[in-house]
């Protein structure tokens, strides 16, 4: 690679580490390509994980050939060396577990692909977090960055890892990145554009409390430079604050009039005002393609962060044309009159609520998956408004129906609720149950992994099922 100015700070990695003891905690999807670079780096890498060589297969046979050492199994995280002083662990397992905990008090350096890739890229990096609506976004802001004529690039929890491009970037390049609140956590740096979509209770099975999570949150912005920008949606409570902790912050809104911000004017405009005069309007929300208008709020997040950097055609453009991203409101077919959409990704009441508020009647909802321990008084007063017939699957299907039949709205002959023990039964019994017009959606309110590895998974297997629903006579 050809060293300038912008290549320095890979260089200073590459003699930091090369020839060095570098741990690896966690060979997952990011974390190969991390492994990779910093083998390429020089680094003598182990490679630490819970699963065993024949669990880990090709990866495994394919990092052994690079040169990796490996400590696998159960008691993997207990067998780091002492002699390490560089460990990335995997986003997934929190920074003050015992075994990294110790490591650090001993002088090791904790960091993870994400904080490396910050640290090292030459671009301004644009990144998104927040509990509901980040990856549209996400791929809003990198679908109009495209279509204004930048090089983008795009990654984080979703598209590629970005570490393996890392060389590849260019300084005048474009970089959109989503974060979740395991990334964030341990970060360092705040990108250049920072967008907060909203903060409402999630991943409670994994923070140690919501105000724990709330701050994990924040890093997004905290660490900016007076150049930075902090996109923040002022209908969130908790989001709204965040201004006050920063002097960067712009206020995006779908029910207020701002002096200062984007927000929707005759109900139908998404429009800048500026000191309580409208500057220009934007976009028409009749011109945006995906539905709902929680997606109206996404939009005005992205155009918050690439206001000034593309024009309103471009976005403008970008709203007729882009047609949403998979498993998220999706929609699947129509059969026998009845239209079954996809919206997997919805894996907390407050996303669930989003979908069921997309659609002008009551649906046929399918939810219910793993805990992560997010109360759902407040759903059960939703579903109650906006579900026709419930059908119930995975390990919160009771504590799901029981804040149903709680809600002070609850009336048993209104909504009948269906409890399966089978995902496919609970497709099924959807199918029986729905008649022509209604419209029937997998929006699940919880996370995934009671049945399944991720929601793309649940998501594909939702659409398989209905896809062969035509097949099966009920």
């Amino acid at each position: 690679m050809e060293v300038n100015e912008y290549s320095v700070p890979i260089e200073n990695f590459k003699k930091k580490v090369n020839g060095k003891p570098v741990a690896v905690v966690g060979i997952g999807v990011s974390n190969v390509p991390l492994i990779k670079f910093l083998v390429g780096m020089g680094s003598k890498v182990t490679a630490y994980d819970r699963r065993t060589k024949e669990q880990l297969g090709d990866t495994y046979s394919e990092l052994s050939a690079l040169g990796v050492s490996f400590i696998l199994g159960d008691s993997y995280l207990d067998k780091i060396d002492d002699d390490i002083k560089v460990i990335f662990k995997t986003p997934g397992i929190r920074f003050d577990v015992p075994a990294l905990s110790k490591a650090v008090q001993n002088g090791a350096e904790l960091t993870s692909e994400m904080e490396l890739f910050f640290e090292l890229c030459p671009a301004d990096i644009i990144a998104v977090t927040g509990s509901d609506g980040k990856t549209t976004t996400t791929s809003l802001i990198y679908e109009m960055l495209k279509r204004g004529g930048y090089n983008c690039y795009l990654g984080g929890n979703i598209g590629s890892p970005l570490i393996g491009e890392v060389e590849k970037i260019k300084h005048n390049d474009k970089v959109v990145v989503e974060l979740s609140s395991f990334q964030l956590q341990t970060m360092k740096m705040s990108p250049k554009i920072a967008v907060v979509t909203n903060v409402t209770p999630n991943h409670l099975d994994w923070h140690t409390d919501f105000d724990e999570y709330i701050s994990a949150k924040k890093t997004i912005f905290l660490n900016q430079g007076s150049d930075g920008k902090v996109v923040l949606n002022y209908d969130n409570d908790i989001t709204r604050e965040f201004n006050n902790e920063t002097a960067n912050g712009i206020y995006f809104s779908r029910k207020n009039r701002l002096n200062n911000g984007y927000c929707l004017n005759d109900d139908m405009i998404i429009s800048f005002y500026n000191d309580g005069h409208i500057e220009r309007e934007i976009l028409s929300v009749e011109d945006i393609y995906i539905p709902g208008m929680h997606n109206v709020e996404n939009y005005m997040a992205a155009i918050a962060a690439v206001d000034g950097l593309v024009s309103d055609d471009i976005i403008r453009k970008t709203a007729k044309e882009f047609v949403g991203v998979p498993h998220r409101i999706e929609f699947v077919r129509e059969l026998d009159g009845v239209k079954y959409y996809n919206d997997s990704i919805a894996s907390s009441p407050a996303r669930t609520t989003a979908g069921l508020n997309s659609f002008d009647k009551k649906v046929v909802l399918i939810a219910g998956g793993y805990d992560k321990k997010i109360p759902f008084e407040e759903f059960g007063s939703v579903v109650n408004n906006k579900v026709k017939s419930l059908v119930l699957c995975g390990f919160t299907a009771d504590k799901i129906e029981d804040a149903v039949k709680s809600a002070q709205n609850y009336n048993e002959n209104n909504i009948p609720i269906y409890k399966c023990s089978l995902f496919e039964d609970a497709v099924k019994k959807a199918k029986e149950i729905a008649e022509a017009g209604d419209v029937v959606i997998l929006s699940p309110a919880c996370a995934s992994f009671d049945l399944f590895k991720n929601f793309e998974e649940r998501g594909n297997t939702f659409k398989n099922i209905v896809n062969s629903l035509s097949l099966i006579h009920i």
